[in-house]
């Protein structure tokens, strides 16, 4: 009699591809963040140089550690003044656009309007005009009114491309929405107006909060806007380090030109972290509903 046995399968051996599989993504992973930090910390660590050791050959990360570039050139750069702008007009500019996007998006997503779609469309589509087309004709009518180097005409201008945006992000999220809500508290006395901030706003919390963030981001490092329609006081940090980059005979001064952008992105990263709870939960809420 004879006897045939089945091939036995080693059952550990998905389980191995797995965790190989596992591995390599965070591999990949790691390897792709130290690609994308690598200018970063270069920025940093050439922030504390002294400037003989900034173009060392071959390059080192340090030898000698300095805070010169933090504390002399900075100090006589007003810096501390353009910093304080920058937060004024970034989030100004953001609240505005926020308040004035997301009505202008609930009015597409929600009003019986013939061609919404297209209109919200051609609105998105003015992003693409380039910016000094239109920052020519915003200087000649601040210096008409005399309105230049104010932190309200920065604050204007910057609205002109972060409204298109607010608004097409919110009417996505303001479709998600069942029209229920809104009619449930229009029945009960509400006009569109309450139902609209009492009952679309809170619902619309996480994509608002999430759309607030990219808007305050997108305006803290704008230039051209911010380098023609001011002078001195209403003159942000992207307007600084574009004055330092050409400040001296001998080219750009790397170690003040870093020391700044260091100083410019901690405030970003500290907000980032401050509100990343809320920007994913707006970003998951998005994806899923839109």
């Amino acid at each position: 009699m004879v006897t045939t046995t089945a091939p036995t399968i080693d059952a550990r051996r998905p389980a191995r591809r797995g965790r190989a599989g596992h591995r390599l993504r965070i591999a990949g992973s790691i390897a792709a963040a130290l690609l994308f930090l690598f200018p970063v910390l270069w920025m940093i660590s050439t922030s504390l140089k002294l400037p003989r050791d900034i173009f060392a050959s071959p390059p080192r990360w340090f030898s000698t550690v300095t805070l010169d570039n933090y504390t002399s050139y900075i100090t006589q750069a007003d810096i501390g003044p353009r910093m304080l702008n920058t937060v004024i007009v970034a989030t100004g500019a953001g609240l505005l656009s926020i308040v004035a996007g997301s009505m202008a998006g609930y009015a597409l997503a929600r009003l019986p309007i013939r061609g919404a779609g297209l209109i919200g469309g051609l609105i998105l589509a003015s992003r693409g005009v380039p910016p000094i087309a239109l920052a020519v004709p915003m200087f000649l009518v601040a210096r008409r009114f005399d309105l230049t180097d104010r932190h309200i005409t920065l604050i204007l201008a910057y609205c002109t491309f972060l409204i298109p945006y607010v608004m097409w992000l919110m009417r996505s999220f303001f479709l998600a929405l069942p029209k229920e809500l809104e009619e449930s508290a229009m029945i009960d006395g509400a006009s569109r107006l309450g139902a609209f901030f009492r009952i679309i706003v809170p619902c619309s919390l996480p994509g608002l909060l999430s759309t607030l963030i990219f808007s305050i981001i997108l305006a803290w490092e704008e230039l051209l806007f911010a380098l023609v329609l001011t002078n001195r006081e209403a003159a942000t940090i992207p307007v600084a380090i574009a004055g330092m980059a050409a400040d001296t005979e001998q080219g750009a001064m790397w170690g003040p030109l870093t020391a700044v952008g260091t100083l410019t992105v901690i405030p970003v990263v500290l907000f980032a972290l401050f509100v990343q709870k809320w920007l994913i939960k707006g970003l998951a809420e998005g994806a899923t509903k839109g």
